[in-house]
């Protein structure tokens, strides 16, 4: 060290090739990126190589950081400016391809603090035994080169004020192998805004072999997927960005033309495209319930065995509920259904003639996709003000499938065939849909049948229809129809003779009987009618369909529910897949709107019946006492 404080390690070798005795300043200068041409003493790198303690020259000395050489303004040399290229997050820090950490890759250009006012020019040939760094030629240590020099040695100075210049870390390994990105792996995080419980995975409809597979993407566009990379930085970029919609591109804003969508059908708000993103084979679920409730006021307990059996493995889209006899209290039997479907489901629409009820609800996701909603009723008693016998249906568009759905009662009595036929064939003419909603297919429509001018038709309620056997035959033929075989008792069935003779329900089906008649029951048990009428038990619940396309409509399930017994009839479920077509324009949409009041009540209800359970377990449990003897 000299009088002001300097370090002479490197002045001994570095001098101006001037004034060779002269003391520089000790305070680094800055300095610029231009051509200066080395001197001798700074080529002279062996002067600056470190001996071990026998003398030898190591292989491993310092020398100042890289620098690449700039183009000479004056044209005589002009040599290439290197490339640099910016890590990703995904690339690995111990890449064995790059020779700094990753700081140094955003720091190109750094000079080391020169004497006599010139740049250490890292161009300069420097003699070294090995063309790579060495801390990145040993990789397997986990030391560094000036920690594996003797004490002595690291002290340098000298060394210490070169090394200085640029720390290198020691390299990153990891400690195993890295997880294999699995292909689904972008999919999976586009879809975290649009999940839900899996309790409630009933975007997607599973139907056993024969009756077809269907898995839902989860609101997430394929294309979007394919299109993307596969490193997670550009997939939460995109999110950022787009959401999980596909990015549009502003040339195809310009050139997108007014007749797309209303005329040639590409690209309407109920398109193709737009149908293939929520259904992609698609088809649609439908769940139907058809129950005569006898009036009654009070309503069961819990309807989670009516809407969500334990035996479906997923909930289906929509949920249409028709009942006969309906209990007196309307808006608490639509309450009772939102607060069972819970905050996924809203009510779409409700329309009621007397005491016949008939309500849709709709997966909220899908609210979007639905037209204005029309209805219609008929009644079916010479005195129009007794309105406890005729229909009510409710009509609407589904992308570009049209749908009406049909709840009736019919004339009851064992004998009253025909009256029940009179029936049907006054509703099918006087019931009047679609009002506003366009015709999907006018030419196979006729004025004198209503279900002619839809695509998908259900038609369900208490038709009233029975067995002509007596009570006795009826009874024998149901203890042998112990394995689910119906065909006995159905050969007696009023309604299946009807429709094979083509008087009633032209164009419709019904999907096979497994299940034991629904009607009469003593309330609260599974014993048929034990009063002194002796009535006989009966098919008087049945859910029909018919469908334009053969084939669109396929049944996944026929049943009843025999766990609700406060009627004395059994409610009937029908769950089937609809296939769909994609919508023109000319459709008007619904806005999405649907009943908000009843929605907010259905699930306040589900809050306070849920922290009443819980109190009733945290009571439960510490009321507990425990006594020691």
């Amino acid at each position: 060290m000299t009088e002001n404080g300097e370090d002479i390690g490197l002045h001994q070798h570095y001098k101006t090739p001037d004034k060779g005795d002269s003391v520089t300043d000790s305070r680094p200068l800055k300095t610029s990126l231009v051509d200066v041409k080395p001197s001798k003493e700074h080529n002279d790198v062996p002067a600056l190589t470190a001996r071990n303690t026998e003398g030898e020259i190591s292989p491993y000395q310092p020398r100042p950081p890289s620098l690449p050489r700039q183009s000479s303004k004056s044209g005589s040399v002009v040599e290439p400016v290197r490339n640099r290229r910016l890590r990703n997050s995904q690339e690995s820090l111990s890449d064995p391809t790059e020779t700094g950490s990753s700081t140094d890759s955003l720091k190109g250009d750094q000079t080391l603090p020169g004497l006599g006012g010139f740049a250490v020019n890292s161009t300069a040939p420097i003699r070294h035994q090995d063309s790579r760094s060495p801390v990145f030629r040993e990789r397997g240590s986990s030391l560094s080169e000036y920690e594996r020099r003797p004490h002595s040695q690291q002290s340098d100075p000298t060394d210490q004020r070169v090394r200085s210049a640029k720390v290198r870390l020691s390299p990153v390994h990891p400690m195993g192998p890295l997880p294999a990105l699995e292909k689904s792996f972008v999919s999976a995080t586009l879809r975290a805004a649009n999940r839900i419980d899996r309790d409630c995975l009933d975007y997607a409809t599973l139907a056993k072999e024969n009756l077809g597979e269907r898995l839902h993407r989860n609101l997430s566009d394929s294309r979007l997927l394919e299109n993307m990379g596969s490193d997670s930085a550009s997939v939460n970029s995109m999110r950022s960005n787009y959401s999980v919609l596909s990015p549009i591109r502003p040339q195809d804003v310009r050139n997108r033309s007014f007749l797309e969508g209303s005329v040639l059908g590409s690209g309407a708000l109920l398109g193709a495209e737009e149908l293939d993103r929520y259904f992609p084979d698609r088809r649609v679920g439908i769940y139907i319930i058809t129950w005569n409730m006898q009036g009654e006021r009070g309503l069961p307990a819990n309807l989670d065995d009516l809407l969500l059996p334990t035996d479906s493995e997923f909930a289906q889209d929509f949920y249409i509920i028709g009942v006969q006899e309906g209990c007196p209290d309307r808006r608490e039997w639509e309450t009772r259904l939102q607060e069972t479907l819970g905050p996924y489901y809203v009510m779409l629409y409700a329309a009621s003639h007397g005491v016949l009820y008939l309500t849709v609800f709709v997966r909220r996701d899908l609210i979007w996709f639905c037209s204005e909603v029309e209805h219609a009723t008929v009644t079916t008693r010479i005195i129009s003000q007794i309105k406890t016998k005729g229909a009510v249906g409710i009509a609407f568009t589904f992308f570009g499938t049209s749908f009406l759905f049909i709840t009736s009662h019919f004339t009851s009595g064992d004998a009253k065939v025909y009256e029940r036929i009179l029936d049907y064939n006054k509703i099918v003419e006087a019931l009047a849909l679609p009002k506003g909603l366009p015709d999907t297919n006018p030419y196979r429509s006729t004025p004198s049948d209503v279900t002619t001018r839809f695509d998908q038709v259900f038609w369900f309620g208490d038709f009233n229809f029975r067995l002509n056997k007596d009570r006795t035959g009826v009874e024998t033929l149901m203890n042998i129809a112990g394995d689910g075989n119906m065909g006995p008792l159905l050969e007696h069935d009023q309604l299946c003779r009807e429709m094979k003779d083509g008087s009633i329900f032209k164009g419709f089906l019904e999907a096979p009987i497994h299940f034991l008649p629904t009607y009469k029951f003593d309330i609260g048990c599974d014993i048929y009618d034990t009063t002194s009428k002796q009535r006989t038990p009966s098919y008087t619940d049945r859910i029909l369909f018919r469908n334009r396309q053969t084939d669109d409509i396929k049944v996944v399930k026929y049943t009843s529910c025999s766990s609700i017994k406060t009627s004395d009839h059994r409610p009937v479920i029908g769950v089937f897949q609809v296939k769909l077509r994609p919508g023109r324009d000319n459709i008007p949409l619904g806005a999405g709107q649907f009943d908000r009041g009843l929605y907010l009540e259905g699930i306040r209800r589900r809050i306070t019946r849920e922290l009443k359970r819980r109190e009733a377990m945290k009571s439960q449990s510490s009321s507990t006492i425990c006594t020691i003897s």
